[in-house]
């Protein structure tokens, strides 16, 4: 006796995706939801809550910062406060001297040089460091999407990076009380501050996807921030003599074959020069990258005076990257102010009175529009690049790792 077995084909359901198909299962590669970034900054930002070096990193912060910003409060009016102000008996009082725009200038500076310092730190391991604990896998296999996870984790090192500018905000508000610096500047170099360290952290988190050990990451995000400070001013002066240029230039003179012995007061006269003359307004831009230029830039201007401040750090900055910006003039005054209108016009009576004549030579006048946006917006470019490049190496499957990396 035979019995006869029917079969039936196994097949998918109906309406499932079969998985030859080439459909994705997953959402796409750069799909973003609150609820996933919120997710995965939350789980990194507990881990670093729950680890005491981060803590302890942040007291450090908050007592050198206050340290830095104690000494210089101390040196700049021991030094400065010595060379104020005098009036003699019966004229005016002088007005107070202003430290205000040195002090918070210098405490800005400090802050975003140790910002710089700390911020690579906060997401160059991020991501390979994850992969080694063998943690990342099990988030990449999840609903999150690699932009998701980027994302999630670059917020977690920013929320980091500005918990230690918050603990700075002390002192600079300490550095308004000694006067002449706006309160507008403050908040706008905290917001450029904050903009910058969101850069370095995304640019960290780039090579922390792009390396498979976390000691070679942390190095590489290190040489992009040294190259965006020490390097680019460095280069700009490299660059002086392929921008040097020899040029024709109308200068206002003495005559070369004026006798100074004979006692009468030369007529000054135009002459035209061949004069070598850097070209900066071609390599501004090498000044324009750096971050401390983008912040002394972005600060308003400071109240008062200009000859009440001892030093103002930001305006220095600001002013120099501008003239570097306008380049070289086409004439130049060698003689107006050295003999006086007669002198110029060649009137002995005006020699002995000591009148200074009005110069015709065109006042050079420097350029004055903002140079950090372009600044930020380079800056804003490399951040954006290492998350495209942190977002397309989180994309699974990877068709090739690096030897020796570890999956889960």
């Amino acid at each position: 006796m035979s019995a006869s077995v029917e079969t039936e084909a196994v097949g998918p359901r109906p309406g499932a995706v079969p998985p030859w198909s080439g459909t994705p299962l997953r959402h796409p590669t750069w799909g973003l939801s609150w609820h996933g970034v919120r997710t995965v900054a939350v789980l990194d930002l507990r881990q670093r809550v729950r680890s005491t070096r981060w803590i302890v990193t942040l007291v450090v912060w908050f007592v050198v910062v206050g340290a830095i910003t104690g000494l210089t409060w101390f040196a700049t009016n021991q030094v400065l406060g010595s060379t104020g102000y005098t009036s003699d008996a019966g004229s005016p009082a002088p007005p107070p001297m202003l430290f205000g725009p040195m002090i918070f200038g210098l405490v800005v500076f400090f802050v975003l040089f140790l910002g710089l310092l700390v911020s690579p730190t906060l997401s160059a391991t991020a991501i390979n460091g994850d992969r080694t604990a063998g943690t990342l896998a099990t988030l990449q296999v999840t609903l999150l999407t690699p932009a998701e996870i980027a994302v999630g984790k670059l917020v977690a090192a920013w929320v980091a990076a500005l918990a230690f500018l918050a603990a700075s905000v002390p002192f600079l508000l300490a550095s308004l009380a000694a006067g002449g610096t706006p309160v507008l500047a403050m908040i706008v170099c905290l917001l450029v501050l904050a903009v910058l360290l969101a850069v370095v952290c995304a640019i960290g988190l780039g090579f922390s996807a792009l390396t498979a050990r976390t000691s070679g990451s942390a190095v590489l995000t290190f040489l992009t921030v040294a190259g965006l400070t020490v390097l680019s001013p460095i280069v700009f002066g490299l660059t002086f003599p392929a921008i040097t240029t020899t040029d024709q230039v109308r200068v206002w003179d003495v005559p070369a074959n004026f006798d100074y012995e004979s006692g009468k007061a030369p007529i000054c006269q135009w002459r035209t020069e061949t004069m070598s003359q850097p070209h900066t307004e071609r390599t501004w831009w090498l000044l324009a990258i750096n971050p401390f230029v983008i912040v002394a830039d972005a600060a308003p201007q400071a109240r008062g005076k200009v000859d009440q401040f001892g030093f103002d750090p930001l305006k220095g900055i600001r002013s120099a990257v501008r003239e570097a910006r306008t380049g070289p003039g086409t004439e130049q005054d060698n003689c107006t102010g050295s003999y006086g209108a007669g002198a110029a016009l060649g009137s002995d009576a005006g020699a002995e009175n000591g009148d200074y004549a009005p110069s015709p030579v065109a006042k050079r006048v420097p350029d004055r529009s903002a140079v950090w946006p372009w600044g930020l917006a380079a800056n804003l470019l490399l951040g954006a690049a290492g998350l495209v490049t942190a977002v397309r190496r989180l994309t699974i499957p990877q068709r090739t790792l690096p030897r020796g990396t570890r999956v889960a």
